[in-house]
C-alpha cells in the first residue's frame, strides 16, 4: 500500500479503537435496557431472576413469556438487521465508489418486497413468507447481475449495473403494485402494507435462527476481505496496477452485501435510510479505512436500529412502523452530514 492511499485512509484526530470498544459495550448495554422497557414493564430485579431461572426452570410465568417469547428474539433481530443493512450499505459504498450508495442498489429490497407479497397473497405463513421474500430478493440481485453481463460489452461496467439494478427495482415495484391492486381490502392488503412499511412485532424465535447460519457467514466473510474493499474504493485502475482481481473481489463483496440486505429484508419488511446513513456516520467516526470502518459500522448499525426500535415500540400507544421511523430519523441525519461534510468523500 503506497503513501497516499495511506494518507487517504488515516483517520483525522480519531481514536478509531476507543470508538470500536465503545460501541461493544453500547450494544450489549442497549440490548439489555431494552430488555426492561415495553408495554409490559420488567424490572431489573425480574430479569435477573429470569436469567438465573432458565438454568432452574423456575421463572414467572408471564415474565418468562414476555422476556423469552416476545422481546429477546425482537432484540436480537433489531440487531441482526442494522447490522446486516450497515454493513452491506458501507460494503456497497465502497466497491462502487459512491457514498449515495444503498443496500437496496440492485433490487434485492423491491425483490424481497414482492416476494413477500407474493406469500400473503398466498396465504402462508409468516415463516414462508420471510423464506419467500429472501428468494425473492436473491432472484432481483440474479437478474440484475444477468442484465449488466448482457448490457455491459460498451461503457462503465459499474454504472451498466447500477442502472439494471434500477430497472430491475422498478420491475418488481411495479409487481408489488398488482400484487396490492389484486389483494384482498379487508385482509391481504393491510398485512402487505403493513410489511412494506416495516418492523418486528411479530419476530419469533424460529423465524429468526432460520437466518443466522447464512447471515453470520456472510459479515465474516465481508470482515475476513474488508482490507481488499480498500483498494476497490481507489479505483479499478489502481486496484489493478496492486494486483488485485476486481471482478473476483467485487463480486464476491456484491454476494455477500446481497444476502446480507435479502436476509434483513425478509425479517422486517423494508426499512430505508439504515444502509445509507450508518456508513457515513460511522465515517467520520473512524475514518475511510475498511479494517476499521466496517466493523464500526456493523456495531453501530445495531445500536441504530435497536434505538430506533425501542421507540417504535414505546413512543405511542400504537406501534410505529420501522421504516417509517428510520426515514423520519434519517433524512434530516442526511442532510445535516451533507452540510458539515467535506467535499471530498474519502
Amino acid at each position: 500500500m503506497d503513501k497516499t492511499m495511506h494518507m487517504r485512509l488515516q483517520p483525522k484526530k480519531r481514536n478509531p479503537r476507543l470508538v470500536f470498544w465503545l460501541l461493544l459495550l453500547a450494544l450489549p448495554t442497549l440490548m439489555l435496557l431494552s430488555m426492561l422497557m415495553g408495554r409490559y414493564p420488567v424490572s431489573l430485579q425480574e430479569l435477573f431472576h429470569w436469567v438465573t431461572s432458565l438454568f432452574s426452570k423456575t421463572a414467572d410465568s408471564t415474565v418468562s413469556h414476555v422476556l423469552s417469547g416476545i422481546r429477546l428474539p425482537r432484540i436480537a433481530a433489531a440487531v441482526v438487521v442494522g447490522v446486516g443493512l450497515a454493513s452491506a450499505g458501507s460494503a456497497y459504498q465502497g466497491v462502487f465508489r459512491n457514498p449515495m450508495v444503498s443496500p437496496d442498489i440492485l433490487g434485492a429490497s423491491a425483490g424481497a418486497g414482492f416476494g413477500a407479497s407474493l406469500g400473503i397473497l398466498l396465504g402462508l405463513s409468516p415463516f414462508w413468507v420471510q423464506q419467500l421474500s429472501f428468494v425473492f430478493g436473491l432472484i432481483a440481485v440474479i437478474v440484475t447481475s444477468a442484465l449488466s453481463a448482457m448490457a455491459s460489452a460498451r461503457g462503465s461496467k459499474t454504472l451498466v449495473l447500477i442502472l439494471s439494478g434500477m430497472v430491475v427495482a422498478a420491475m418488481f415495484s411495479s409487481m408489488i403494485a398488482i400484487a396490492k391492486y389484486t389483494a384482498d381490502p379487508y385482509s391481504q392488503l393491510p398485512e402487505i402494507t403493513f410489511w412494506l412499511m416495516g418492523g418486528l412485532s411479530g419476530m419469533t424465535g424460529t423465524r429468526l435462527v432460520s437466518t443466522l447460519l447464512p447471515f453470520g457467514i456472510s459479515l465474516a466473510a465481508l470482515l475476513l476481505i474488508r482490507w481488499r474493499i480498500n483498494v476497490l474504493s481507489l479505483g479499478e485502475e489502481e486496484a489493478l496496477a496492486l494486483g488485485v482481481n476486481v471482478r473476483l473481489i467485487r463480486g464476491f463483496v456484491v454476494i455477500c452485501a446481497t444476502m446480507l440486505t435479502s436476509l434483513a429484508i425478509s425479517l422486517c419488511g423494508q426499512v430505508g435510510w439504515v444502509g445509507l446513513v450508518v456508513p457515513h456516520i460511522a465515517r467520520m467516526m473512524v475514518g475511510a479505512n475498511y479494517k476499521r470502518l466496517l466493523p464500526v459500522t456493523a456495531l453501530l448499525g445495531g445500536v441504530f436500529l435497536l434505538l430506533v426500535d425501542n421507540i417504535s415500540r414505546n413512543l405511542l400507544a400504537v406501534e410505529i412502523p420501522l421504516g417509517i421511523l428510520t426515514a423520519l430519523i434519517g433524512a434530516p441525519l442526511f442532510v445535516f452530514l451533507l452540510l458539515r461534510g467535506k467535499r471530498g468523500w474519502l
